[in-house]
């Protein structure tokens, strides 16, 4: 039970009934979400106008990087919507996807020592953020460099906090170990 009040249909924003209709059948969470945003559609329009490039286009970082991030981020937030999306297929291969969600490891044997690196950080951003270390910073600094450092804090945390607020909001079914 959503603990907001999901609008019907008919009273949605043309923007957010794009969203809803958008969504596959079984995809109720994002009609859900496009519902529950009724009040503020331009917060959403413009929040996946930045999520959507910035995941797969934009930045120095690759997309097959922040996609396994953001998998892996899916499993810690005990987010189902999230982890049964597949955002950049064709940058990760399904084996590879399940390992970055934790429900088959051998698909994290063809990941590099950089991608392996980058789940470390998202890993310990979401369940422990005050035990990051300036030598682990200087670590993911040096690996990433400065431009991919900022980017992978800025995808790992965004990725953290929209699966957070759609368990807050009970917009998606979720058993959230964090």
């Amino acid at each position: 039970m959503s603990r907001i009040p999901l609008v019907e249909y008919e009273s949605l924003d043309p923007f957010l009934q794009v969203l809803h209709d958008g969504a596959a059948q079984e995809d109720w969470a994002t009609q859900r979400v496009a519902q529950a945003f009724s009040g503020q559609p331009r917060l959403l329009e413009d929040y996946l106008q930045f999520y959507y490039p910035w995941h797969k286009e934009k930045g120095v970082i690759s997309a097959r990087l922040k996609e396994l991030v953001r998998l892996h981020i899916a499993t810690l937030n005990g987010c189902k919507t999230c982890a049964s999306a597949r955002l950049t297929p064709e940058d990760v291969a399904e084996r590879e996807a399940l390992g970055a969600l934790g429900t088959d490891v051998s698909g994290l044997e063809t990941l590099s020592a950089e991608e392996r690196m980058a789940l470390d950080f998202a890993e310990r951003m979401a369940l422990d953020h005050h035990s990051i270390t300036d030598a682990d910073v200087r670590r993911w600094r040096d690996t990433f460099g400065d431009a991919g450092f900022l980017e992978l804090a800025m995808m790992t945390t965004q990725y953290i906090g929209f699966g957070r607020v759609l368990a807050v909001l009970q917009l998606e079914t979720v058993a959230c170990p964090i």
